[in-house]
């Protein structure tokens, strides 16, 4: 995973650099992002409370309530990452599908939201990074048509083929280390 993490930088780092969106914290938390959701396991990793997983966004909503104060805030932190993360994903590196499937305002709006929970949440929680969620929140639409340059950029499908084959066929290669970028 962590050679996937290398990768995902280095090309998230070249392509905000190139569209003057180069703020570290940033660069850092997408390339985490795609690194994560790049593997399918991560797509939908929450659990309920009782172990099962979490298959919707709803799910994931209703959720929220139980447990004692500090715990709930701690999960409901954890549950908007991951919510503002996945609609980053979906909303940047599938784009066009979600504009097809008319998810990406929702999207967009959810990621927003999420970030800005997450924010106010590590205020409240007495932890660093609040400011980095607050620019993902305010930056939210930027960050997710930046992810969309990277795709197009980086990522692009000869002509004829699935749109989103080279990225996947990319991401397998950096999982399996004996494939070749050719």
């Amino acid at each position: 995973m962590e050679r996937l993490k290398r990768f995902f930088d280095t090309i998230v780092q070249r392509a905000f650099w190139e569209l003057k969106l180069a703020e570290p914290p940033v660069v850092d938390h997408v390339g985490t992002v795609l690194a994560d959701f790049a593997d399918s396991a991560h797509l939908l990793r929450l659990t309920t409370i009782e172990g099962e997983r979490l298959d919707k966004l709803l799910d994931t909503m209703i959720e929220l309530p139980g447990a004692s104060e500090r715990t709930k805030l701690e999960r409901e932190r954890e549950m908007r990452q991951y919510i503002g993360d996945y609609a980053l994903f979906m909303s940047g590196i599938f784009r066009s599908h979600s504009e097809r499937r008319g998810y990406l305002n929702y999207y967009i709006t959810t990621g927003q939201r999420s970030y800005q929970a997450v924010s106010e949440l590590d205020t409240a929680l007495y932890r660093a990074g609040f400011l980095l969620f607050e620019d993902l929140s305010q930056n939210f639409e930027r960050y997710s048509s930046a992810l969309d340059y990277v795709r197009k950029a980086y990522f692009a499908s000869s002509p004829g083929t699935h749109p989103f084959a080279e990225f996947l066929r990319q991401v397998d290669c950096q999982l399996r280390p004996g494939l070749s970028n050719n």
